[in-house]
């Protein structure tokens, strides 16, 4: 396969031919478009494909690996050239390291220089470094991403986690083309959609974007220059963001958070921190959260404030007053510097003979 680049006045033209496939692409950018992706072509350049691409590709982790696999498939079947790596890891190797080793993929360590030419196309999957214009520039397709999210909504490093806490009913994949500078803002080559089941927790929801990611991936490839070309800028009336997190985020404010903001701060956090809040000065991971809807509970916890906790043995758990008089329930707690216990043998040891039938987080 043969890309000819070539400058007429504003335009850039792209005729790809497929051997052995009778169908030619003629794709035309504009300048601005020429300018973006395609600036170091100022005189005509031709590459020799041999009908597969070479790529290279930036990734990390587990939502990483699954699309590299995609294209690990691509090159052992011939659809790809040459597949390399790069990666960052200081002692531990991390999921991608591992995968590239067992299957021989050559591994290159970030920061890199890549050559111009070198490769075609750059793929970059949760990698976490911001791709300067060198970097972006040395590809003569430039580079894509596979980003977790809908976008413009969930910009930044943690879009799976705030899609969780917000509630949302809906997430998806996009790819997009990498722009210097910023996270996030290139121009939407593919996107799709899936619903999220209330109950969804962020491993759960993790494993299904990353296969679906994967699975974009594969079909941006069988189609990729017409992609390229039909590529859509965001809608920047619609832009969220989702910054990275850390272990505070897991506090809970009974005061300000209904019993549905802290179940889907759960199913967000599930597998990185425990839910943690206060009693008597003393640190308390919350497990097994769920929450409960009783009018009972509701009528006898009605004139309490936010933060009250009492045990009921009918749910074996401790049921929890959140804002609006809306209710969870606890049926795992760790007390700090102690195991893990569950909602009875805290009652035993914190509450009952105590005269305490109720008790307050904060």
């Amino acid at each position: 396969m043969y890309i000819i680049l070539s400058t007429v006045y504003n335009t850039t033209q792209f005729l790809c031919s497929f051997k052995g496939i009778n169908k030619i692409f003629l794709i035309t950018f504009n300048s601005k478009v020429h300018n973006k992706s395609y600036s170091f072509y100022n005189k005509s350049h031709i590459i020799s494909q041999n009908n597969s691409w070479k790529v290279l590709f930036f990734g990390t982790d587990e939502f990483a690996v699954e699309s590299l696999k995609i294209l690990y498939d691509k090159y052992e079947s011939k659809e790809l050239e040459r597949l390399e790596i790069v990666t960052n890891y200081k002692i531990k190797e991390n999921p991608v390291a591992k995968y590239a080793k067992q299957n021989k993929i050559i591994i290159h360590k970030w920061p890199v220089e890549i050559n111009k030419s070198e490769f075609h196309i750059g793929i970059v999957v949760s990698f976490g470094h911001l791709i300067p214009s060198t970097i972006i520039n040395a590809f003569p397709l430039g580079m894509l991403n596979v980003h977790g999210s809908l976008l413009p909504r969930w910009r930044g490093a943690a879009p799976i986690i705030h899609t969780l806490i917000n509630g949302d009913l809906q997430t998806g994949v996009t790819i997009m083309k990498i722009m210097p500078k910023k996270f996030d803002i290139g121009e939407i080559v593919l996107q799709k959609q899936i619903d999220i089941d209330e109950h969804e927790t962020m491993p759960k929801l993790y494993t299904k974007l990353a296969k679906l990611g994967a699975s974009l991936l594969k079909e941006t490839f069988e189609n990729l220059l017409e992609l390229l070309q039909f590529a859509k800028p965001q809608d920047e009336t619609n832009i969220t963001y989702a910054p990275k997190i850390t272990s505070k985020i897991s506090l809970v404010n009974w005061n300000k958070m209904s019993a549905t903001n802290v179940y889907n701060l759960h199913r967000a956090l599930l597998g990185l921190y425990n839910l943690t809040t206060s009693f008597q000065n003393v640190k308390i991971k919350l497990l097994d959260i769920q929450k409960i809807e009783s009018k009972i509970i509701a009528k006898k916890l009605k004139e309490e404030n936010a933060g009250v906790a009492i045990y009921s043995k009918k749910n074996n758990a401790l049921i929890i007053k959140c804002k609006e008089n809306s209710f969870v329930s606890v049926k795992k707690i760790t007390v700090q510097g102690k195991q893990t216990m569950s909602a009875l043998d805290f009652y035993n040891g914190f509450m009952s003979g105590k005269n305490n039938t109720k008790i307050f987080f904060i």
